[in-house]
């Protein structure tokens, strides 16, 4: 795996259609975000489902976090990482 580049948190989220957001970090730089690959597990499910729960996302210590505890790493959204659960499935099969 290649070493990251420098840490970034999330500045704004802007939720755009369906589970695509416009994210802002703390550097400037603007992203449009689809986050659907990133919402599995039971602790995403209430944003999967319901679609106001989706757009109520926070920014929680530069962290994008919605108030059931659910978040998701900036860095992972920035560098286009993996979301953990691909992760884990990759790690089984190998």
């Amino acid at each position: 795996m290649e070493p990251l580049g420098p840490r970034v948190r999330v500045r704004a989220a802007l939720p755009l259609q369906d589970f695509k957001v416009l994210l802002t970090f703390d550097n400037g730089v603007q992203r449009e975000v689809d986050l659907e690959p990133y919402l599995r597990g039971p602790i995403f499910e209430p944003m999967r489902s319901v679609p106001d729960r989706f757009r109520a996302m926070t920014i929680a210590g530069g962290t994008l976090a919605w108030d059931n505890g659910a978040d998701i790493d900036p860095d992972v959204l920035y560098y286009n990482l993996k979301p953990a659960w691909l992760e884990e499935t990759d790690t089984v099969r190998s």
